[in-house]
C-alpha cells in the first residue's frame, strides 16, 4: 500500500470544523490503496478539544506530533502579547510550528519511504512546510488542498493587511499554486478565483468539497419528531461577516407583529461563543425567552442537536469573496432530513447547493423581509404538523465522505 504524508496542523484532538476534512480523509484512505501517515502539532494548550474525533483515526495509523509553538495559546501575563504576535506573524501563527518542524518532517519522509505529501489550509503555514519539502526533495509529489481562499479570503478582505504584508502573502500564495503538483479547492468558484487571479492554466486543479460522514449518524434515530416548540438550531461560529443581526431582527418583528407565538419557538445556538456578549445581543432584541446558548460541544453531540431540531439555520455574510465557499455545516445539515433556513447571499456556492439539493429556503442575508417570510412559512407548517419536505438524496449522496476520499485518491493516482 502506498504511503501518503498528511500534513495538517489542525488535527484531532483539536476541535472545530477545520479538522473534519483531514481526519475523514485519513479514516477512508486505506479503502483506496493509501496508507496515511499524519504529521501535526502537539496537543499543547489547544483552545478547542474534542477527543471523540480521534475515533475516526483507524487503528495503526502513525501520527507524529511536533511542538506546537503556538503563541496565541500562551497563558498568564503572556496571553495578550502572544495574541498580538500571532496576528503579525506571516502568514499565520502556525509559522513557528512549520519552521520548527522542517528537520523532523524530512526525517519522517525518509524513514517511512514516503513519496507523496498532502497539505491542507488553513493555516497556510501547512503549505509552506509542503513547499519546503518539495524544494528539498523534488521527487516528492505534493498535493496542496485549500479549504478556504488565501489572499482572497473574505475575512482578510474585510480587514486588509498593510501593502507590505499583502505583497509578501501574495508571493507565498503564488509559489504554492505554481510549485505544487496538484491543487484542490473546496468549491468551483474558489478554483476559478485562484486560476483567474493568478493567470494560471488550471489544468492541475481539482474541486473536492467538504461533506458528511454517514457513520456519524449511525447511532441516532433520523426519523422526524416534531418538538413541542418549533426548535431552530444553529451550529457553528458567529464572527466576521457571519452575523445573526438580520435573523434576530426578523424574529423580533414576527413576534411583535403577532405572526408567531414567542412561547412556541426556541432557537438553540451550538458553538464557541463569547456567551455574555451574545446573550446581551439577544436580550437587546427582546428575544431572551426564545434563545438558548449551549456553547461548544463535541462533534457527536452537535450531530444530536441537529437531529433534535425542527429547522436548521445557516448564516453567512455578504461581501467580496463570500460567493466562493460553503460553510462546512451545510453538508451535515443535508443528511439530517431537517429543513434548512439558509440566511445567505442569493448568489454563491452555498445558495446554489441549497437549491440544487432542495434542502430548504434561501433568504438573502440583508433582506429582513425575506427572512421573515421563510421563518413564517416554516412556522405555519410546523403549527399544522406538516413540516415535511423532499430533499434530493441523489445530490446529497455525492457529498458522503468516503466518496469524496475516493476523489482524493484519484488525484493521488494521477501523479504516479
Amino acid at each position: 500500500m502506498k504511503k501518503v504524508l498528511i500534513i495538517a496542523n489542525q488535527f484531532p484532538p483539536m476541535g472545530g470544523s477545520g479538522v473534519q476534512r483531514s481526519v475523514k480523509f485519513v479514516k477512508h484512505l486505506r479503502s483506496f490503496g493509501y496508507e496515511p501517515v499524519v504529521f501535526t502539532r502537539e496537543v499543547g494548550n489547544m483552545l478547542l478539544k474534542d477527543e471523540t474525533l480521534l475515533k475516526d483515526v483507524p487503528e495503526g495509523v502513525k501520527i507524529v506530533r511536533t511542538p506546537a509553538k503556538e503563541c496565541t495559546e500562551l497563558k498568564g501575563v503572556m496571553r495578550i502579547p502572544g495574541k498580538v504576535l500571532g496576528k503579525v506573524m506571516i502568514p499565520d501563527s502556525a509559522r513557528l510550528w512549520a519552521e520548527g518542524s522542517k528537520k523532523a518532517v524530512i526525517n519522517l519522509i525518509k524513514e517511512e519511504g514516503i513519496d507523496l505529501i498532502y497539505t491542507t489550509s488553513a493555516p497556510y503555514s501547512d503549505h509552506l512546510l509542503g513547499r519546503y519539502i518539495k524544494r528539498t526533495m523534488p521527487q516528492i509529489k505534493w498535493v496542496a488542498d485549500f479549504r478556504d481562499e488565501w489572499t482572497n479570503n473574505p475575512y482578510t478582505l474585510d480587514n486588509p493587511y498593510n501593502p507590505i504584508r499583502t505583497n509578501i502573502e501574495k508571493k507565498m500564495e503564488y509559489s504554492v499554486l505554481t510549485e505544487a503538483d496538484a491543487l484542490i479547492t473546496n468549491t468551483p468558484v474558489m478554483r476559478r478565483n485562484f486560476v483567474e487571479n493568478n493567470s494560471l492554466k488550471g489544468d492541475n486543479f481539482y474541486t473536492i468539497p467538504n461533506g458528511y460522514d454517514v457513520e456519524d449518524f449511525a447511532d441516532y434515530d433520523l426519523s422526524k419528531r416534531q418538538n413541542n416548540k418549533m426548535t431552530l438550531v444553529y451550529t457553528g461560529a458567529l464572527y466576521g461577516r457571519r452575523k445573526p443581526d438580520t435573523f434576530f431582527q426578523a424574529l423580533k418583528e414576527l413576534k411583535e407583529e403577532g405572526k408567531l407565538d414567542g412561547d412556541k419557538i426556541l432557537v438553540r445556538l451550538i458553538g464557541n461563543y463569547h456567551k455574555d456578549k451574545l446573550q446581551a445581543q439577544i436580550d437587546s432584541y427582546g428575544l431572551t425567552k426564545q434563545f438558548e446558548i449551549v456553547g461548544y460541544v463535541p462533534h457527536n453531540v452537535c450531530i444530536k442537536h441537529q437531529l433534535d431540531s425542527d429547522v436548521l439555520v445557516l448564516i453567512e455574510g455578504c461581501g467580496r469573496g463570500s460567493d466562493a465557499f460553503y460553510t462546512g455545516k451545510i453538508f451535515e445539515y443535508m443528511n439530517t432530513g431537517r429543513p434548512v433556513l439558509a440566511v445567505l447571499p442569493q448568489k454563491g456556492a452555498a445558495a446554489d447547493l441549497v437549491r440544487e439539493s432542495k434542502i430548504g429556503i434561501v433568504a438573502h442575508t440583508e433582506n429582513v423581509e425575506a427572512i421573515k417570510s421563510a421563518v413564517k412559512d416554516y412556522y405555519d407548517k410546523w403549527c399544522e404538523g406538516k413540516l415535511d419536505f423532499q430533499p434530493d438524496r441523489q445530490v446529497i449522496e455525492r457529498f458522503e465522505r468516503k466518496e469524496l476520499t475516493k476523489k482524493l485518491a484519484e488525484v493521488f493516482d494521477s501523479l504516479k
